[in-house]
C-alpha cells in the first residue's frame, strides 16, 4: 500500500534541462532554469566548469563521448546549448532521442562565416561585400574593390582571434598565410559608426519575441560596453535590425535565443552598402544581452528555458535604462588601487604551493556603493587578460543617469571612460 505522500513525492520531481558547455551562458541558464523549478544537466569535460559547479548533474566528459551523450539524453527532457563551436555530431546524436534547441543545422550556419553570409544573402539581409578565401586561386581573384579589409578564419574565430586587418594585397597575401591558409572571408572594411545586436527568441510554435535593441562598443574585437535605452539608435533603424533579425530567425525555422550582429554605417560613405549590414548570428544567448537580468522583466536567459521548455513566450519589457560594463581579466592586472594580493590559481606557474599570486582583487565594495550597481562574476577561479570574468550591469531611472554610474564604475576600475 503506497505512503500518503507518495504519489505527491513522485509528481513533485522537476524535469531536468540539459546544456551543452559549462561556460559562463550556461551558469546564468541553469541559475535562471533553477529559479523556475528545473533541475539541470551540464555535459563540460572542464571539472571546474563555471555551470558544472552550480548545476545538479556534472557530466564531466568531452562532448561527443557516447556514455555522455547517453547520460545527458537520459537525464534531460530537452537540450541547448551555450556556445556554437559544440561539436555538430553531439548535437545531431542528441536529437535522436530529446529536443535539441537550437538544431544542428542552424548551429552549423553559424560555425562558418561562407555559409553565414550565404544565408543572409538568401534572407535578403544585407551584409559587408566579401568573398571566399579558401584557395591560392581564391587569394589572386579578389577584386580590389574589397581592400582594405578584414580577414576572418571561416571556422572557430571568436572575441576578435582568427582576424586581420588588411591594407593590401600584399598584406592579405602574408596574413592568409599567417593564419596558415585555412578557408576564410575577406570582408571589405566599411565606415563603421556604431554596432548594434538584437536578441530574438522563437518558440516550437512559430512564437516570436525580442529583447530591447542593443547598442555595443568593442575594444580589441572583445565586447566592453553595451547600452540599452529609448533612442539609443534612431527608431526606423532599430524597427529594421529587428525585422532582418527575426527575418533570419524565422528563415532557420529556428528554436531558441539568437543574437542577430549588426554594423551601423555612415550611409553617404558607404558606396551603395547602406545604413545597416548583418555581421554575424550566434545561436545562444549573448555577452550583449547580459544587462536582460537586471534591467528586463524577462532576461534572455529565462527566454532560452521558455524555448526550451515550450513555456509561453511573451514580449520582454525595459523596465531600466542600462549600462553593462564587461569584466576582463585585465582589472586583476590593472593600476585600479584594489586590495592587496590575493592567493589563487592565478599565481605564477610553478609557483609553490601558497604563494602570493600577483592579481589584486578589484574594488568590489566601491563599485558596489554605487546605487543601480549590479555585479555578476562567473566563478571563475584564474584572472586571465583578456578573459571574461563577469559583468556590471548599472540601471538608472533616465539614460544619464545610467550612463553617469556607469563611467563612475569605469573610473573605479580603471576603465575608459563612456
Amino acid at each position: 500500500m503506497a505512503q500518503p505522500n507518495e504519489s505527491l513525492t513522485a509528481h513533485a520531481v522537476p524535469q531536468t534541462l540539459g546544456v551543452l558547455g559549462g561556460g559562463q551562458l550556461g551558469r546564468m541558464f541553469v541559475h535562471a532554469a533553477q529559479r523556475m523549478g528545473f533541475f539541470t544537466a551540464v555535459l563540460d569535460p572542464d571539472p571546474q566548469s563555471p555551470a558544472g559547479r552550480v548545476s545538479h548533474h556534472h557530466i564531466c566528459t568531452e562532448y561527443t563521448d557516447p556514455a555522455g551523450l547517453a547520460r545527458l539524453a537520459g537525464l534531460a527532457m530537452a537540450v541547448t546549448t551555450e556556445f556554437e563551436n559544440v561539436p555538430a555530431a553531439a548535437l545531431t546524436e542528441l536529437a535522436r532521442h530529446r529536443p535539441v534547441a537550437p538544431g544542428a543545422a542552424a548551429v552549423a550556419i553559424a560555425q562558418d562565416r561562407a555559409a553565414e553570409k550565404a544565408y543572409f544573402a538568401q534572407c535578403g539581409v544585407p551584409c559587408a561585400p566579401y568573398a571566399v578565401v579558401d584557395t591560392e586561386a581564391q587569394l589572386a581573384a579578389v577584386a580590389d574593390g574589397l581592400l582594405p579589409g578584414i580577414l576572418k578564419t571561416s571556422r572557430l574565430g571568436y572575441d576578435g582571434k582568427g582576424q586581420v586587418r588588411v591594407r593590401d594585397r600584399a598584406e592579405l597575401e602574408r596574413a592568409w598565410h599567417g593564419l596558415g591558409g585555412v578557408p576564410c572571408v575577406l570582408e571589405k572594411l566599411l565606415p563603421l559608426q556604431a554596432e548594434c545586436s538584437v536578441i530574438v527568441a522563437r518558440g516550437r510554435d512559430g512564437t516570436c519575441v525580442h529583447l530591447p535593441i542593443q547598442r555595443n562598443l568593442h575594444r580589441d574585437g572583445i565586447l566592453a560596453v553595451t547600452e540599452v535605452y529609448e533612442g539609443n539608435l534612431p527608431s526606423a533603424l532599430a524597427a529594421r535590425a529587428v525585422a532582418a533579425a527575426q527575418s533570419i530567425a524565422q528563415g532557420l525555422d529556428y528554436v531558441g535565443v539568437l543574437c542577430v550582429e549588426f554594423f551601423v554605417l555612415d550611409a553617404q560613405q558607404a558606396q551603395g552598402v547602406g545604413d545597416l549590414v548583418v555581421n554575424e548570428i550566434a545561436p545562444r544567448p549573448h555577452n550583449s544581452g547580459h544587462y536582460s537580468i537586471d534591467a528586463c522583466d524577462l532576461s534572455q536567459f529565462e527566454l532560452q528555458v521558455r524555448t526550451l521548455a515550450g513555456q509561453p513566450l511573451v514580449q520582454p519589457r525595459l523596465h531600466s535604462p542600462a549600462v553593462m560594463l564587461n569584466l576582463l581579466g585585465d582589472l586583476w592586472h590593472g593600476a585600479h588601487g584594489g586590495v592587496q594580493g590575493i592567493a589563487n590559481e592565478g599565481a605564477p606557474a610553478g609557483a609553490p604551493a601558497g604563494a602570493q599570486a600577483t592579481v589584486q582583487e578589484p574594488p568590489w565594495a566601491q563599485v558596489l556603493a554605487l546605487p543601480g550597481s549590479h555585479l555578476h562574476l562567473y566563478g571563475k577561479t584564474e584572472a586571465k587578460p583578456g578573459r571574461k570574468m563577469g559583468h556590471l550591469t548599472l540601471t538608472g531611472a533616465s539614460p544619464e543617469q545610467a550612463r553617469e554610474r556607469a563611467n563612475a564604475a569605469a573610473r573605479l576600475l580603471g576603465l575608459p571612460a563612456l
